[in-house]
């Protein structure tokens, strides 16, 4: 809460100091680091020499990690949407193209760019039934989605919603994860310690996990198959966080920040790898016969399937992930496994570890439908600066 609200009192004196004519200004909106993943894949193709790139995020968790990302010129906080703030932020950038991310609806920042005449998108759209534009009370917030001139949508159900009002400029581009994970194939995933702690033991990722998902596979691990090796890598990775984790485990368990300090021997009969670090997890899934993405067992929100997907591997998840639509689909199509008590978890996780070909088929569905449904970048880039 503090870099929350301390992080905008720096916003304008940040933007004060900036040279906004040198080159044309694209400016991206990413409420946080979820989002900000689905702005990059457009990001980087764009060309640096004609475009300056800005980056607003709203959460200092998106904020805090990718400020200095090599794609962009800028990042900076958004203020408070009043209409004060808007139309002096929108004065002193005077951006050329605005693309918010997803769910990203800034009424007073929508109005101010319109007024300056910014092209203005909304990409990797999702809309459900039950939120506020769709409701007899939402007429304000309705009324802020005509103000983009072009609304790129994940599915078809988000268009057939913002058709029933009346708006029109819309297609089904995709969602750009599926090219953000897609591209982490061609990269150097290669993590030494990883490799040095599996010794070629199958290999199971927990990413992003809670407190809420340690209730359901924290009996899998200290009672589950000796042959198979685990990597842990909290969503959070305080000290005190990872203290109590480590103290749950009652197998041979080592960390990151000490690996290190460990013998050949330690590392070696250790069963547990706590990656208390951040930056890893998507390497990490390289490794994977099989993993569990947390999130889906509390309400945090369910975190991104698509990165272990990416690399055909099956997945298990929580039983929270209706808000998730590749989630379901996966889950359809057998995939992925929802899971609801330590139980059920047991179960599927013994599945997935002795029946090889059982992992293989489910790990080849997720691979597959990664693969299908690339594109929304080149689809959207296209759209917006050609």
């Amino acid at each position: 809460m503090k870099l929350f609200v301390d992080g905008r009192k720096n916003t304008f004196s940040i933007l004060s100091k900036q040279d906004f004519k040198s080159k044309k200004i694209v400016w991206f909106h990413a409420s946080s680091l979820g989002e900000f993943e689905q702005a990059l894949p457009i990001i980087e193709t764009i060309n640096r020499q004609t475009y300056t790139i800005l980056v607003s995020f709203f959460s200092p968790s998106g904020y805090e990690i990718k400020k200095n990302h090599p794609a962009l010129d800028l990042a900076f906080y958004l203020p408070l949407d009043t209409r004060k703030n808007m139309n002096r932020i929108v004065h002193v950038i005077q951006p050329e193209i605005c693309v918010f991310i997803k769910y990203e609806i800034w009424p007073n920042l929508l109005k101010s760019l319109k007024q300056n005449s910014t092209q203005v998108y909304l990409a990797s759209a999702l809309f459900r039934k039950n939120q506020i534009y769709f409701t007899s009370w939402g007429n304000f917030f309705r009324k802020a989605l005509f103000h983009f001139d072009f609304i790129f949508t994940q599915n078809h159900d988000s268009i057939h919603l913002l058709n029933e009002i009346g708006y029109t400029s819309t297609a089904k581009s995709g969602d750009t994860r599926f090219d953000r994970v897609s591209n982490q194939l061609k990269m150097n995933n290669k993590v030494k310690e990883v490799e040095s702690f599996l010794m070629n033991h199958k290999c199971f990722v927990i990413g992003s996990s809670w407190i809420d998902d340690e209730i359901v596979f924290m009996d899998f691990i200290n009672s589950g198959p000796k042959n198979v090796k685990f990597v842990i890598a909290p969503h959070e990775i305080k000290k005190d966080k990872i203290e109590s984790l480590s103290k749950k485990i009652k197998v041979g368990c080592i960390q990151y920040s000490k690996f290190k300090e460990y013998t050949s021997t330690e590392i070696e009969n250790a069963q547990v790898f706590i990656l208390d670090i951040i930056g890893l997890l998507g390497k990490t899934y390289s490794y994977a016969d099989m993993a569990y993405v947390g999130g889906g067992m509390g309400y945090t929100g369910l975190h991104n399937i698509l990165e272990p997907a990416t690399f055909g591997i099956p997945i298990i998840i929580g039983m929270n992930y209706q808000k998730f639509p590749e989630a379901k689909l996966l889950i359809e199509l057998g995939g992925v496994f929802s899971v609801d008590s330590s139980e059920a978890f047991f179960k599927n996780g013994q599945r997935l570890c002795k029946d090889k070909a059982f992992r293989e088929k489910s790990g080849n569905i997720c691979r597959d439908f990664v693969k299908k449904n690339t594109g929304a970048t080149k689809y959207i880039y296209n759209a917006i600066f050609n």
